[in-house]
């Protein structure tokens, strides 16, 4: 069970179907892992770079539930982590960085967060 900013206690359980309680104005509620991503996308976006364990502390999500969060971001391309922490992309990191991951016919791709020249 996650419970959210407010409330003192803090248990983890994994349901069936990866679905996670959230505990929120003294009631429980079942949310898929998209309400967690979305939960904790607006706190990384209102900090800036963030520590994970920062991030843990101010959502009072369990590590697993924030760092599988940050992965499926990232797969997105929505964030990204660096040095332990992490930072929501700018609107124009996110259009180049999916431009070059689904369009395999530019003269340029990204390498390690370097853009580069494709040789032909």
């Amino acid at each position: 069970m996650h419970w959210l900013p407010g409330h003192k206690k803090r248990v983890t359980t994994q349901l069936p179907g990866k679905q996670n309680l959230i505990r929120m104005h003294g009631e429980c509620i079942k949310v898929k892992e998209e309400d967690i991503d979305w939960h904790i996308y607006h706190v990384i976006a209102r900090l800036s770079a963030v520590p994970v364990e920062e991030l843990v502390a101010s959502t009072r999500l369990s590590l697993p539930a924030v760092t599988a969060s940050i992965a499926r971001l990232e797969r997105s391309l929505l964030v990204e982590q660096n040095e332990g922490k992490v930072r929501a992309l700018n609107f124009g990191e996110c259009l180049i960085r999916n431009q070059i991951k689904y369009e395999k016919n530019l003269p340029y791709y990204m390498e390690n967060g370097v853009i580069k020249e494709r040789r032909q």
